[in-house]
């Protein structure tokens, strides 16, 4: 890939889309707070949903978390838990099992969506990108677990762990540390900004609520209401 090409994916794209990430879900907040949902799709259809929704948003929940602690935490701190290795080892199992969760929730999701006509039919085509958007990228994710385990020494996990805390100090020479690295590794993390890019003019913007109160893991699954207001 050329220089000046890797400089503008890896060095520049990411703050667009974060940038547009977080102005897009301000302005959609304030000018359209009534389309600030997630649009289920229970009311058309009940199968598949509960048992794909829980794989999915659980899975997705611990590969963010995943990556929260293991591309985050200070390096003078995971030095002081753990070799490099065992850090690369760490982050392959847990975001392995995760990721083929999530992935197998966003998978029967698509199947449902896709399948059955009345809920194609009310789905808007953003509905069907984002979720088969979300597949590629949690399948994405999958495959680097085995491509990671022939590099086994931790180096090439290290180099993407400076990466990403390169993207949040705003490091200016950020993008050479991708130069080279296998293509799974780099479409794994364009597709992962464009999700962001995308999100504030989706139904994909809903997640702040979930960030902000813990939702997902508290609430209960059905949020269509029954007669007298409870639950289900």
């Amino acid at each position: 890939m050329p220089a000046s090409l890797n400089a503008f994916l890896f060095g520049l794209y990411p703050y667009i889309c974060l940038v547009v990430l977080l102005l897009g879900s301000l302005v959609r907040f304030d000018r359209e707070p009534y389309s600030w949902k997630s649009d289920s799709s229970q009311i058309l259809r009940n199968g598949q949903l509960k048992l794909g929704s829980n794989l999915f948003h659980y899975g997705v929940l611990m590969v963010i978390l995943g990556h929260f602690v293991g591309f985050l935490m200070p390096e003078p701190l995971v030095m002081w838990l753990m070799s490099p290795s065992q850090h690369q080892l760490l982050a392959m199992g847990v975001g392995g099992v995760s990721g083929v969760i999530a992935l197998v929730g966003a998978t029967l999701l698509i199947h449902r969506r896709l399948s059955d006509q009345r809920i194609r039919g009310n789905s808007r085509r953003w509905d069907i990108a984002v979720i088969v958007m979300l597949w590629l990228q949690l399948a994405l994710g999958v495959i680097t677990v085995p491509l990671s385990a022939q590099h086994m020494d931790g180096a090439m996990f290290e180099r993407l762990v400076a990466y990403v805390q390169g993207v949040v100090l705003l490091r200016g020479d950020n993008a050479q540390l991708v130069q080279g690295v296998p293509w799974v590794y780099q479409l794994h993390i364009l597709l992962g900004f464009t999700i962001f890019l995308v999100s504030p003019f989706t139904r994909m913007v809903h997640i702040w609520s979930g960030v902000g109160t813990l939702a997902y893991l508290v609430r209960p699954h059905q949020i269509v209401r029954k007669r007298g207001g409870s639950l289900n």
